[in-house]
């Protein structure tokens, strides 16, 4: 598997780990004190780590760490948005629209010379 692949494939299960540990616990633990929170969220960041970390060397391989961000910050919304609306029962509103737009327009102007390259 590429370096492309891979990085993206442990980036996305990465991300599914950070936002239970991020925002999970506003849906489970709402009623317990935020300590308990905060350790029970460290608990699944760990999983999160040990994707992460390795993910970002092998992206490091191929691309900019400036390119590996915009993409993680992809990976995240594409995470976050159904995780909202699925499991905190949250509503779907256009600004998620506008910030995928966003996001796609940091993507294009990070990764245009790889791109123009590779259709060379």
């Amino acid at each position: 598997m590429n370096a492309y692949a891979l990085s993206f494939l442990m980036l996305a299960a990465s991300n599914v780990f950070m936002i239970f540990a991020w925002y999970a616990h506003l849906h489970n633990l709402a009623d317990r004190p935020w300590i308990i929170a905060a350790l029970a969220s460290w608990g699944i960041a760990l999983f999160e780590y040990l994707l992460q970390v390795p993910a970002n060397r092998i992206g490091y391989t191929v691309m900019s760490v400036g390119q590996l961000k915009i993409m993680q910050e992809i990976i995240t919304l594409s995470v976050f948005v159904p995780f909202s609306l699925f499991y905190l029962r949250e509503k779907l509103t256009l600004d998620y629209l506008w910030a995928g737009l966003c996001l796609c327009g940091a993507a294009f102007f990070l990764f245009r010379e790889d791109i123009a390259a590779r259709m060379a």
